[in-house]
């Protein structure tokens, strides 16, 4: 969840902020209907009803809204905004929107559940003819020589260690991908197009490509670096590449499993998929270094599943046969929420748990403070 300070990061950074600017100038008209997705602190719904939409609704689940909705007052636009608390995928409107727009991306657009959002908006949402920004994101990648990048990943498990074996530690960072910057003469070979997202009719949630390089010189690669290209309107939009681009987003670096010491006509393939696993993304990338021979020089298989160390008990509830049985906190939640649905208020049902489990609450405050928690996720 976004602070606001992290809202202000993305106002300032001025490589993303003024191509969105000029694509919502060049759309929105006195007869617009204006959807901003992820509004946030609201600055994209307060430019469109500054640039003369007749609605703007702006969605947003953080409570960042309620600084959205002050900005709106504080500057008289708020007779033009409907703010709604809630995510994009549980609402409707009572009219479609001539323009949306979001930015829901992480590091890279595969992210959470921002293409999920962006297909429902679409179908539900958007009026015929309707406009998306950003219309598309073109992703690519390259080799990078990044030491400094890749020992942020290492060094504290291989010079840190105290004497102690830190494997078990290493196999789970080594398949964690993050944010980083590289300076263009760390790029080791051109960049080579992975995928592309065209929001204006993307229907899989999912990606995968293969790219290869071939190394004209001796070299180290530590990992493989991804970006994003994206056009907001005809001829707006911005790089994300080394050298450049919006600081707010960075790039995303996939470490190797070690580094590779390539020399002039090595290649180097790596297949690189994404896939939208509950509720954010499993990537993988496997990656195969051949000599100029063709005869084998590396092969590695990484994948963010295994950046997260799940205990055998996390698996085993994972599994399609698992019988769940609620837990002491899932039966006392399952009580507050039947308590709920019985249309009981919230001191009185915070008076039911201080009676009923004296030992869990040591007073009402506390049992409030837990239905309100309840409360927070589950009620309308």
């Amino acid at each position: 969840m976004y602070r606001v300070a992290s809202y202000g990061g993305m106002i300032a950074d001025k490589v993303r902020m003024e191509p969105y600017v000029a694509a919502l100038r060049r759309y929105v008209t006195p007869d617009s209907v204006v959807l901003d997705i992820g509004a946030g602190t609201g600055i994209f719904a307060l430019l469109a009803a500054q640039f003369g939409a007749r609605k703007v609704y702006a969605i947003e689940p953080n409570e960042a809204i309620q600084v959205a909705r002050q900005l709106a007052a504080d500057n008289g636009l708020a007779d033009r905004i409907e703010f709604i608390e809630e995510l994009s995928t549980r609402i409707s409107l009572p009219e479609k929107a001539d323009v949306i727009i979001s930015d829901m991306r992480g590091t890279l657009p595969l992210f959470e559940q921002h293409l999920v959002s962006i297909k429902d908006a679409r179908a539900r949402l958007l009026a015929p003819n309707g406009v998306l920004i950003p219309q598309r994101d073109t992703l690519w990648a390259t080799l990078v020589s990044a030491p400094e990048l890749y020992d942020s990943y290492v060094a504290p498990w291989q010079q840190h260690n105290h004497g102690f074996n830190t494997q078990a530690a290493l196999r789970v960072v080594l398949n964690t991908w993050g944010a980083g910057r590289v300076k263009p003469e760390q790029v080791l070979a051109p960049p080579q197009f992975w995928t592309e997202i065209d929001y204006r009719q993307v229907s899989t949630l999912n990606a995968r490509g293969e790219m290869s390089w071939t190394l004209e010189r001796h070299a180290t690669a530590h990992g493989m670096l991804v970006w994003f290209d994206t056009v907001l309107a005809d001829e707006i939009g911005f790089s994300n590449a080394p050298g450049g681009g919006a600081d707010v987003y960075g790039s995303a670096f996939f470490p190797f499993q070690t580094p590779l010491e390539l020399s002039p006509a090595d290649r180097v393939t790596v297949q690189l998929r994404a896939d939208l696993v509950g509720e954010d993304y499993t990537w993988s990338w496997q990656t195969a270094a051949q000599e100029a021979t063709g005869a084998a020089k590396a092969q590695f298989k990484q994948s963010s599943f295994y950046g997260v160390p799940f205990s055998p008990k996390q698996l085993r509830k994972r599994a399609e046969q698992y019988l769940p049985r609620l837990n002491e906190n899932g039966k006392l939640d399952f009580y507050v929420l039947g308590l709920m649905s019985e249309e009981f208020s919230q001191g009185e049902i915070a008076q039911q748990l201080v009676e009923r489990y004296p030992q869990r609450f040591a007073d009402w405050k506390a049992a409030l403070t837990y239905v309100a928690l309840l409360s927070e996720k589950y009620s309308e």
